[in-house]
């Protein structure tokens, strides 16, 4: 997501926030905020895995494993009244990687047999606002989610192969991005009113033509804060992401897989 669009995004939640805190309202649960915003980092283990049509064939080296990466992200959460409000994710993925492969496909009449070094370069961008509906008011409360998500997907390939004896050389660039529907649960609870956990899940599926799959997130954590409205929240979170591009009108495809899965550590500020 360009920089622009997030930042009229965080602008637009802040806002809200800001018109949810103006009426005086009841005390909320413990385990909730009026008003949070949560700024640090998600250091993924990746799997990796891309395929996609070439004039040669099917390219697909299968799963790729690299070191890990770490990835910014940005959360937010708002109250509108007492059990409903708002909630903001952002991250962004990217790495290059590079593999050598074999294989052997029918080019016509012909069996050709391909060595090729391949280089790949990606970039995954996810954001996600929802509505949510909290359930409880004690010291643990329940969370339902519905929204929106968005997520833009970028793919360069690049390789030197002998295909039958001969040399040559491919590359592509596949971009693409989309809107989807969103779904979440999520479950809060107060040890303290300084000491939480958490547990979030959410997921996203489009079908259709264009960029479509679907992305999956789900993370467990705690919340400290050892300054009243400062703390430190550290989450284990997993992200399954499976997207797909169409490139032609004979359903053809480049996919693009990643599974990411490690710790997060975020400054957390609460109002």
């Amino acid at each position: 997501m360009s920089s622009t669009r997030l930042c009229a995004l965080a602008a637009a939640v802040a806002g809200a926030g800001l018109l949810a805190a103006t009426p005086a309202l009841a005390e909320p649960s413990p385990a909730l905020d009026r008003f949070s915003f949560s700024v640090g980092a998600f250091n993924a283990d990746p799997t990796f895995n891309a395929s996609l049509n070439t004039p040669y064939g099917r390219l697909d080296p299968g799963d790729i494993k690299a070191s890990d990466v770490t990835m910014p992200r940005i959360t937010a959460d708002i109250l509108l009244g007492d059990s409903q409000g708002l909630s903001l994710d952002y991250y962004r993925f990217k790495r290059d990687y590079g593999t050598g492969f074999a294989d052997s496909f029918a080019f016509g009449p012909t069996s050709v047999t391909a060595l090729a070094n391949v280089n790949f370069s990606t970039k995954l961008e996810f954001a996600k606002i929802a509505y949510k509906w909290w359930i409880g008011s004690g010291n643990t409360v329940l969370g339902l989610g519905a929204g929106v998500a968005y997520y833009k997907a970028t793919l360069d390939t690049s390789a030197i192969a002998g295909v039958n004896g001969a040399t040559t050389t491919f590359n592509q660039h596949d971009s693409d991005d989309a809107f989807a529907p969103l779904l979440e649960i999520g479950v809060r609870h107060a040890i303290t009113p300084d000491l939480r956990l958490f547990a979030d899940a959410s997921g996203v599926r489009k079908g259709g033509s264009g960029l479509h799959g679907h992305i999956y997130n789900a993370a467990l954590g705690v919340e400290w804060f050892p300054i009243k409205n400062v703390g430190l929240v550290l989450s284990y979170g997993v992200s399954q992401i499976d997207l797909r591009r169409d490139i032609d009108s004979i359903s053809s495809t480049a996919r693009l897989k990643v599974r990411l899965k490690g710790p997060s550590a975020f400054v957390k500020a609460r109002f």
